[in-house]
């Protein structure tokens, strides 16, 4: 009787451990800390706190690019844009794509027998690099209908997981009908990667400015902005916003925050939305999620900037299998390099060996981690994080990489000569506007730092971002920091090496990579 009991005890633990582990990744645009999870009292957001309750909330979680389809490859790859070959905007003039060899994630899982998904702003080419079973996005949908419309997205995550199901049972009526011996039918439901990439909470005024500076009218019901049946919208006076210290304390500041609130607030119904479907469909249990973003907010020293400003984002992970830290805040600096090599260690799939084009030193391999380890326990080493920005927009270049190590934040701006470009979208903006007219009318501007500091900055940027949270001291010619500045620097430099970055010697240096890769000088004076 004990050994039947045993055996069954077995049997059970057995069939637990063989169950499917799938992935629900939330991708939110230029979004930010405006959430109840971070400290903001003001932005509602119940279903992200919920999540909270049930994640491991990490405090020091950067993006690796302050740009939009940059970040999503870096998302997608856990390779630095400028190893990947995704420099820049992937739409329209701009026109960037990885390169062909690079091997993505949603290419790696579906050669691992497992269901992709992406319902949302995909952002990122070339197809073939970054192929998905199910596809709803801006390719061949409006980027509205799929990216804001929080009912037609719960509609798509329904059918994703309707399909998933289908897909299952078709597999295992194929079995029976071959006849197959019943012990040997597996359950047929493959593991799946469902990939949600909202468009909350991008701005739109330069590509639909009916809607809004973000917007914060499409489908709230008044007259030609069409309803959004699922969304009750939330509004917010510019007087009850928390303006960020990086961004002007005006009225036209406040009043485009209180925009940005609103859209907040539909993101966060929208993922709430979301989360309920994964519960009506069964796979709360088996799935881990993660939320985060894939660059800083849309305001000056933000989004396209390698300050912690523009770099640092939101990141909850929850996992089913993982309770002990439910609830609990990390101060491990992360990056969203670590979201691949995470979801393949969750899903027990080894990362190729291949090469790419700048790498003839040896095999591509992942500079970020698995942030699986943390949800144990919290890490003690986890304090460097790196990131690489090469342009936004084509006409925007201007290549910066930077470190962040503890305490010290080192940038190094390689065209620090050239004044630092502003993207069509922040130039339309009223906050950007706003401060434009004042520095021109000579007017107080409320903001932190002057436009001519902003466009104009130092080759090299130290920072002790806790005592300078604002990063408005360079003490990088500091000679007490002399050591701390040097040992940034090759750090920095090691990584730069290690990822084929073909910046590693600029602007003073070239890159001479035929034979034994090294940099030359140019005696150009810098």
């Amino acid at each position: 009787m004990l050994l039947e009991l045993f055996l069954l005890i077995l049997a059970s633990c057995c069939i637990g451990e063989s169950k499917s582990r799938n992935v629900l990744l939330i991708i939110a645009d230029d979004a930010g800390f405006e959430t109840e999870v971070y400290n903001n009292s003001v932005v509602r957001t119940p279903h992200l706190r919920s999540l909270a309750q049930r994640s491991l909330v990490f405090r020091n979680a950067f993006t690796s690019v302050s740009s939009c389809s940059p970040s999503r490859s870096t998302i997608l790859t856990g390779l630095p844009q400028h190893q990947n070959g995704m420099y820049g905007l992937h739409q329209g003039v701009h026109h960037f794509n990885s390169f062909d060899g690079v091997q993505s994630l949603p290419l790696l899982l579906g050669q691992a027998n497992i269901h992709t998904g992406i319902i949302g702003k995909k952002h990122v080419g070339p197809g073939s690099v970054y192929p998905f079973d199910f596809a709803y996005t801006e390719e061949n949908n409006s980027v509205l209908q799929v990216g804001r419309n929080i009912t037609r997205i719960k509609l798509l995550v329904r059918k994703f997981f309707q399909t998933h199901k289908d897909e299952a049972l078709e597999r295992r009526q194929k079995q029976e009908e071959n006849k197959e011996d019943r012990d040997k039918i597996k359950d047929e439901e493959r593991p799946f990667f469902l990939y949600v990439a909202f468009h909350d909470t991008h701005r739109c005024g330069h590509s639909q400015p009916q809607y809004g500076a973000f917007c914060e009218k499409f489908g709230n019901g008044e007259m030609g902005m069409g309803r959004i049946p699922d969304w009750t919208p939330e509004y917010y006076t510019p007087e009850q916003v928390k303006v960020p210290p990086f961004v002007p304390d005006t009225p036209v500041a406040r009043a485009d925050l209180a925009a940005q609130y609103t859209t907040v607030s539909r993101l966060d119904q929208g993922i709430g939305l979301v989360l309920q479907e994964l519960r009506d469909a069964g796979y709360e249990n088996d799935t881990l999620v993660i939320y985060s973003s894939d660059n800083g907010i849309p305001f000056p020293n933000g989004r396209t900037n390698l300050y912690r400003s523009g770099t640092a984002e939101p990141m909850l992970v929850s996992s089913p299998e993982h309770r002990e830290r439910w609830g609990d805040t990390s101060q491990a600096f992360v990056s969203l390099l670590d979201i691949t090599p995470t979801i393949l260690d969750w899903f027990s799939v080894p990362y190729p060996s291949y090469s790419l084009p700048g790498s003839p030193r040896g095999p591509v391999h992942l500079t970020g981690r698995s942030l699986l380890p943390a949800l144990v326990t919290e890490p003690s080493s986890w304090y460097t994080v790196y990131s690489s920005q090469s342009l936004h927009e084509v006409t925007m270049y201007y290549p910066t990489r930077s470190v962040q190590q503890g305490a010290y934040h080192l940038l190094h701006n390689l065209h620090y000569r050239m004044p630092f470009p502003i993207d069509q979208d922040l130039f339309v903006s009223p906050t950007f506007q706003d401060l434009l007219n004042r520095t021109r009318l000579s007017q107080p501007t409320h903001w932190f730092k002057s436009l001519q500091q902003y466009y104009y900055r130092a080759r090299w940027e130290l920072y002790d971002t806790r005592a300078d949270p604002l990063e408005t001291r360079n003490l990088a010619s500091d000679p007490s920091l002399s050591a701390v500045l040097e040992s940034l620097r090759q750090s920095l430099q090691k990584w730069q090496w290690e990822t084929a970055d073909p910046w590693v010697c600029g602007p003073d240096y070239v890159l001479e990579d035929k034979l034994e890769p090294h940099c030359r000088p140019l005696y150009n004076g810098l």
